[in-house]
C-alpha cells in the first residue's frame, strides 16, 4: 500500500508517502512541504496548495491520501487555514477517484509512539526509527505528513475488519428484519383466508 500523508497548512502543508504494509518494514518514498506565502492572497494560497499536492500525486501515484482530521483549536484563524487545506486535500484525492482517510492528531500518536500525548519531537524521533532514516525529517510538519501515513498503514487492517464486520452485522438484520416481515405478513393472510374458506363453505 502506497499513502500519502498530508499535514494541512496554510503557510506549510507537510507531505509524506510511505509504502508498505502491517506487519512489515515500511519504506519513505518521498517527503516534502508545500509552503504559501503569508502575505498573498487566500485564493492564490489554496491554488498553490492544490498544484503542490497535485505535483505529488503525479510523482508517487498513491493508493490512498491520509489527511489530518481538524480538531478544534483555540485559534480560530488558524483552525480556519487548516481546514481550508485540508479541504484542497481531499478533493485533489477525490478527483482522481482516491480513498481519503481522516485521521485525528491523538490517533496518529498513539499509533507511532504509543501516547496520543506525544509533542513533536517524539513523533519524528519515532518516525525517523520506523522509517530508518539518517534524521528527523524538516520542518515539523513533514515529519507529521509521514506520521499519518504511517499511521493509516497500520490502522488499515483493522479499520477493514471494522468495515466488514459493521456490514455483515447489517446485512444479518437486514436478513432477520425480512423474514420477520414475511412471517408477519403471512400470520396477517392466514384469517382473512380462513373466513373466506368457512364463507363458501356456508
Amino acid at each position: 500500500m502506497r499513502v500519502l500523508g498530508v499535514d494541512p497548512g496554510l503557510t506549510r502543508c507537510g507531505v509524506g508517502v510511505v509504502e508498505g504494509v502491517a506487519g512489515r518494514p515500511l519504506t519513505m518514498r518521498g517527503v516534502g512541504v508545500v509552503r504559501t506565502p503569508a502575505d498573498a492572497e487566500l485564493g492564490l494560497r489554496l491554488l498553490a496548495i492544490e498544484q503542490g499536492i497535485e505535483q505529488w500525486l503525479d510523482e508517487y501515484e498513491p493508493e490512498v491520501v491520509a489527511v489530518e482530521r481538524v480538531f478544534s483549536q483555540h485559534n480560530v484563524r488558524t483552525v480556519m487555514g487548516t481546514a481550508q487545506a485540508s479541504a484542497v486535500a481531499m478533493l485533489c484525492a477525490a478527483r482522481r477517484g482516491l480513498t481519503v482517510a481522516l485521521h485525528t492528531p491523538s490517533e496518529v500518536k498513539a499509533a507511532v509512539t504509543g501516547s496520543g500525548r506525544a509533542d513533536k519531537a517524539q513523533v519524528g524521533a519515532m518516525v525517523t526509527r520506523l522509517l530508518r532514516l539518517d534524521a528527523p525529517p524538516k520542518p515539523a510538519d513533514a515529519a507529521d505528513a509521514l506520521a499519518l501515513a504511517i499511521c493509516h498503514i497500520w490502522r488499515a487492517p483493522a479499520q477493514n475488519r471494522l468495515q466488514q464486520a459493521v456490514a455483515q452485522n447489517r446485512l444479518q438484520q437486514a436478513v432477520a428484519q425480512n423474514r420477520l416481515q414475511q412471517a408477519a405478513a403471512l400470520h396477517a393472510s392466514k384469517p382473512a383466508s380462513h373466513h373466506a374458506s368457512k364463507g363458501r363453505t356456508a
